[in-house]
């Protein structure tokens, strides 16, 4: 399909000025929910011990993929290069108000977390913040006594709670959600369930049944043993639809974390045209406007 190239400066103009609308075509512009952004600058220093590679992933070479793909505007989520210093994102944010979301990471074993977070979203324009407690016994932290005023803070401020976790994970978020029942849940990579494994995809599955879960269908790139467009992972996603609904799905290129596997223009193609077993408004509501709901981007 043809594609509409603007000069950056039509692109942030539009992206400042333009609200979402039904998408027509491809050249209608999209929401990515989930990319990284980095860059090697003295002013922003990488954590200690932090290994990034040499290349950057800066703001500027997002913003030229996004407007030669039509992806109007994107939600940013804290690199773990940096870990838990937040400047580089908080910097973009301050620059391009409308056209990026970003979701910080805190220190989940810190006691002053919620204080943290609620400085990031009060001061520094987050919106969200994530959480990535993997399956190694070292990352119980999840289940632990700092959990619940964090997770009752972000409820209070209202913003999502982001997850990045396997699949075995997803029963220890269910105590922490029936408390905050007000808190917006977003889970990502489809919790990088296996295709093969349905058993395990229950464990999300059961997830369902809490109005404020989301989930991205993201990192099919990883998840397939095809190639792509990852035929092999329309029986999970179709499952995911039948039990969160469309209006709880969201896509994502994870650039350029994606780049190992896909350019960021496949990545975007992947969803934008090879989704033909959705219906139109169920591929509208992954394609922008879940992502609008849970990352609501100021387009006044």
């Amino acid at each position: 399909m043809a594609t509409t190239m603007w000069s950056r400066r039509q692109f942030l103009a539009t992206s400042a000025a333009t609200a979402i609308g039904p998408l027509q075509s491809a050249a209608t512009p999209l929401i990515d929910a989930h990319v990284h952004v980095w860059k090697h600058d003295a002013a922003f220093p990488f954590a200690l011990g932090a290994n990034p590679p040499a290349e950057d992933a800066s703001v500027e070479q997002l913003l030229d993929l996004m407007h030669a793909n039509n992806v109007l505007r994107t939600v940013i989520i804290q690199v773990i290069h940096y870990k838990w210093d937040n400047s580089y994102l908080a910097s973009v944010l301050k620059r391009y108000p409308r056209t990026f979301q970003g979701v910080c990471r805190v220190n989940p074993q810190d006691p002053a977390a919620p204080d943290h977070l609620s400085r990031l979203i009060e001061v520094d324009g987050f919106h969200g913040v994530r959480l990535s407690p993997s399956a190694s016994p070292s990352y119980d932290w999840i289940r632990g006594p700092l959990m619940p005023p964090l997770w009752r803070r972000c409820s209070q401020l209202k913003v999502p709670m982001t997850i990045l976790a396997p699949i075995t994970r997803m029963p220890d978020l269910a105590l922490l959600i029936e408390k905050n029942p007000d808190l917006t849940i977003v889970i990502d990579h489809m919790a990088d369930c296996p295709i093969d494994q349905p058993d395990k995809l229950q464990l999300l599955l059961d997830l369902a049944h809490y109005p404020k879960v989301f989930v991205k269908i993201s990192h099919l790139w990883s998840l397939s043993a095809q190639p792509y467009p990852y035929v092999d992972t329309v029986p999970q996603i179709t499952t995911l639809v039948e039990a969160f609904g469309a209006s709880r799905l969201m896509w994502a290129t994870d650039w350029p974390i994606s780049l190992t596997q896909l350019s960021y223009s496949k990545a975007v193609a992947l969803y934008r045209d090879h989704l033909d077993f959705l219906s139109p408004a169920d591929h509208q509501q992954i394609l922008y406007k879940t992502v609008q709901r849970v990352w609501p981007f100021n387009v006044s």
